[in-house]
């Protein structure tokens, strides 16, 4: 029992350290060379589409581009706390599933206490990217009056409020996006460590290919 619950502490921490570390240095990159990520050169895109959309009054594109993010964030929002809620459910009402979850468990520990903390971990990532997504539609909402109103054109900090108001919507668009990422591998550590951390080997190596430009 001891070399099982080794096993699970090295293998599930090793995964942790991966998520974590990864998003570390994609933080420190983008904050030092943000040209070299996905992020930063969408952040570049979104501040010149700011800036030609109020001087070029465009306001029909500014309503239909708001409108499709808000959709999307809703649908996601939705689905977000479908999810959170349906886990909950599976383990208040369903104890023998946890027995069915250990049938590919080759070396991960079969505490049932244990997967029941796996389950309120993926829940509350659930719910988190509920929150994120929630926040994204609040700030589009505000967007969508500021870069309708009228501008002039030396009307520098009205053009900063609103960049600065789109790109808080869509950075909590990226992290509610990054909350369904990361619930991949988490699912998987339903099933054992093992394929907990083949899953966050899998999911850093594509978010690493997602994230850079170069």
């Amino acid at each position: 029992m001891q070399v099982v619950g080794w096993a699970e502490a090295g293998l599930s921490g090793s995964a942790f350290v991966l998520l974590v570390g990864y998003h570390i240095w994609l933080v420190r990159t983008y904050r030092r060379e943000p040209s070299k990520t996905a992020l930063g050169i969408a952040h570049a895109v979104r501040e010149r589409w700011v800036r030609s959309v109020i001087e070029d009054r465009r306001d029909i594109l500014v309503v239909q581009t708001l409108r499709n993010w808000t959709m999307a964030a809703t649908f996601l929002a939705s689905t977000a706390m479908l999810i959170g809620l349906g886990i909950l459910n599976v383990a208040m009402t369903s104890p023998r599933l946890a027995e069915m979850s250990q049938l590919l468990n080759a070396l991960g520990s079969r505490s049932e206490s244990l997967w029941m903390v796996k389950l309120v971990l993926l829940a509350l990532i659930s719910f988190a990217t509920f929150l994120n997504f929630a926040l994204a539609i609040r700030y589009y909402n505000h967007a969508a009056f500021i870069l309708t109103l009228p501008h002039d054109e030396d009307d520098g900090p009205g053009i900063l409020v609103a960049t600065n108001t789109v790109h808080r919507g869509a950075v909590q668009y990226h992290i509610g996006m990054r909350g369904y990422y990361v619930a991949i591998p988490l699912a998987l550590w339903l099933i054992g460590p093992l394929w907990f951390l083949g899953g966050a080997v899998a999911l850093t190596l594509v978010m690493w290919r997602m994230d850079r430009t170069l």
